[in-house]
């Protein structure tokens, strides 16, 4: 499959930038290019269009499939299986989102809720330093339960609400002083 020099800049871009999300970066590039591309492709199209090993593929197919954020597909009269990505970028954000929370963001969650619990009882931590790990506690907590509230929202609406950005702010700040008094 040839690619426009736009396409190619695009899945190229994809890539670096998954790298610096901690995303292996044929992984990130197989991903845009299945986004990108109109019509699902088996694995040997992937390989040929990107020029990354089959083994490569093979992997980051897996992995973007553990993800949810490609299925296989078959192809009447073709036995090779065939890989499409999620078009919706609010799903695809969704979904990337959802996966980060339960892979990196709960476990943290849940070490964190121990230290809490042990610092209580350990004697050679300082005030000050159960002080920060309970602040960190609660922002992660406050922030997974704000999410928890958001995800499930319509993207009409939370388009809605992201372009409003800083009105939100100064609304949330208007209750606030009225909570002061």
């Amino acid at each position: 499959m040839k690619l426009s020099p736009t396409m190619e800049k695009y899945i190229v871009h994809w890539g670096e930038m998954g790298t610096k999300w901690g995303v292996n970066r044929s992984v990130a590039q197989i991903h845009a290019l299945l986004f990108l591309v109109n019509k699902p492709l088996n694995a040997e199209e992937i390989v040929e269009t990107l020029g990354v090993a089959r083994s490569n593929a093979s992997n980051s197919l897996k992995e973007l499939q553990s993800w949810g954020l490609i299925k296989v597909q078959q192809e009447m009269g073709d036995r090779r299986d065939h890989f499409v990505a999620l078009q919706d970028v609010w799903e695809i954000f969704r979904v990337i989102t959802e996966e980060r929370k339960k892979r990196e963001l709960n476990p943290t969650l849940t070490v964190l809720r121990q230290c809490a619990i042990e610092a209580e009882t350990d004697t050679e931590i300082e005030a000050a330093t159960r002080v920060k790990m309970d602040q960190v506690l609660e922002f992660l907590e406050v922030l997974l339960h704000g999410y928890d509230d958001f995800k499930n929202l319509p993207p009409s609406v939370l388009l809605k609400l992201l372009k409003m950005g800083g009105k939100i702010g100064q609304l949330a700040a208007m209750f606030g002083k009225d909570e002061e008094k």
